[in-house]
């Protein structure tokens, strides 16, 4: 293993990923990016195809010899409520916000295995455990996502793995624009019922650098003992629950 970090992060072409991504880059990690849309120097990805997630690994370690660092970021999100929505709904989702993330896992194992050292983190919700009517698919991705990585990290122990997660409440991201493109948190509704009743204690939408602090940490050489948690980043949000 070399001293420069090797890492993959997937869903780089803008929100968290990118800047996940600019702040590995800034400590001077060698990154590989991934992500569904063209147009960057990242590669481009279906990740809710296997035969592509196979492809990322094996493109990853040709260009880095090795993964030292795995950051799964790459999600979706559909409307899904109960009764409007049926499970073909739902796996479309999941192949992008669990299956997706569990398999670069288990593939990139290997990798750190025989180094003795890798580092994942991977980005799930408040929602994992706070859910809403109309985002079931959402939200019971991110809570597999959360189990499956305190499982991750009992396998990786022994071999100097650790697995963690970082859970966002309000980011400001495309995924947070709605249909007239105006940003979630520049509503009269986010406003009336989270900023002025206190419900979110900083009073404001998380910027995606304020994410990818949490990320740079847990998944650098400083975190030497902290496995198989989730970091909630949410301004104070789920304190109010």
């Amino acid at each position: 293993m070399t001293q420069q970090l090797r890492t993959l992060v997937t869903g780089v072409a803008s929100g968290i990923g990118a800047s996940v991504t600019d702040a590995l880059r800034s400590r001077g990690d060698r990154v590989v990016g991934v992500d569904f849309q063209s147009g960057g120097d990242w590669l481009k990805a279906d990740l809710s195809v296997p035969a592509e997630r196979e492809r990322v690994i094996a493109a990853s370690l040709a260009e880095l010899g090795g993964i030292d660092v795995l950051v799964n970021v790459a999600g979706i999100y559909r409307s899904t409520p109960f009764g409007s929505s049926d499970v073909e709904d739902w796996r479309k989702v999941w192949a992008i916000n669990l299956e997706a993330p569990l398999s670069l896992m288990s593939l990139a194992f290997e990798s750190m295995k025989a180094q003795k050292f890798g580092r994942v983190v991977n980005i799930t919700s408040v929602h994992a455990n706070f859910s809403r009517q109309d985002a079931l698919a959402y939200d019971v991705g991110k809570a597999g996502l959360e189990a499956a990585t305190r499982s991750f990290a009992l396998t990786g122990a022994e071999h100097g793995i650790l697995a963690n997660a970082v859970a966002p409440g309000f980011v400001r991201t495309q995924m947070s624009l709605n249909e007239q493109g105006v940003d979630e948190a520049d509503t009269e509704e986010f406003r009336s019922q989270y900023v002025e009743t206190g419900r979110l204690p900083l009073r404001r939408a998380s910027m995606p650098n304020e994410i990818a602090e949490a990320v740079a940490w847990l998944s650098g050489r400083s975190n030497t003992y902290t496995t198989g948690q989730t970091l909630t980043v949410d301004g104070g949000l789920t304190a109010t629950f």
